[in-house]
């Protein structure tokens, strides 16, 4: 394969955590694509609409394309000469979950009032809402594991209106001992081996359970941006070695 080709395209939009890490898995393997941001771009999303994609990130060539929630499904689709490395352990994906989740809660609770609902840089999330996206992530990890379909339109729920970030806080917190209560219940399934269902097809628990940790790892590092970004330094941030052998972007936005 030729990996200079100029055919391929990537439909994505700011903020997004798969998006990123599509893009940028693509750039370390030499492929060229053209990059399509639906969000900005009218065009852009009529095509990506065209496809008939439900969601974002989207690699396509020649008119067929696949979701990039995993990148094995990446490499298979445009047929790459390489590797992923082995996922975390189950347990190990189990305690990075609640710690991301913890640190999410703390960041959460430090927000100024003033600046939690407002749009964030290049796309209509506020830090609120990404707080409130990084706990629903982990909580349909939760709901695939009993076997509740992952739908992509869990992924664009948004908080209550009357919600204010010590709700958004307190439901986190609930959604920390969710996955607790979970891992402890009498005949789980600790080794994963079994499937559960998604919107991207029936799929292995591992590596569903690897994204829901590595994804709301990369939001809970777009709320340490945002604080970050209002002046306010997070409480305890998360530090390469809670984050290490997560499969995540380099970059944070």
């Amino acid at each position: 394969m030729n990996k200079q080709t100029t055919d391929i395209q990537v439909f994505w939009q700011p903020g997004c955590s798969s998006c990123l890490r599509t893009k940028e898995f693509l750039t370390k393997q030499g492929v060229a694509f053209e990059s399509i941001d639906v969000h900005n771009d009218a065009e852009g999303r009529a095509r990506l609409l065209a496809l008939g994609a439900r969601t974002v990130p989207v690699v396509a060539r020649a008119g067929k394309f696949t979701y990039c929630q995993t990148m094995k499904d990446v490499i298979a689709f445009l047929q790459l000469d390489t590797t992923m490395n082995e996922p975390l352990s189950p347990q190990v994906l189990k305690d990075r979950l609640i710690l991301v989740i913890t640190a999410a809660v703390r960041f959460t609770r430090q927000m100024p009032a003033e600046f939690a609902f407002s749009p964030f840089r290049d796309r209509d999330r506020s830090f609120a809402s990404t707080a409130f996206h990084t706990f629903r992530v982990a909580e349909m990890g939760i709901e695939a594991a009993r076997q509740i379909e992952l739908r992509s339109e869990g992924f664009r729920e948004v908080p209550p209106s009357d919600w204010t970030t010590g709700d958004i806080a307190l439901w986190g917190e609930a959604v920390a001992s969710k996955v607790a209560d979970w891992w402890d219940e009498p005949g789980n399934d600790r080794g994963f081996a079994y499937t559960v269902p998604t919107y991207y097809g029936t799929r292995p628990m591992h590596e569903v359970f690897e994204r829901t940790v590595w994804h709301a790892a990369q939001h809970t590092r777009q709320l340490m941006l945002m604080l970050e970004s209002y002046g306010v330094t997070p409480d305890r941030p998360l530090t390469e070695t809670d984050l290490a052998g997560l499969p995540m972007p380099d970059s944070v936005w």
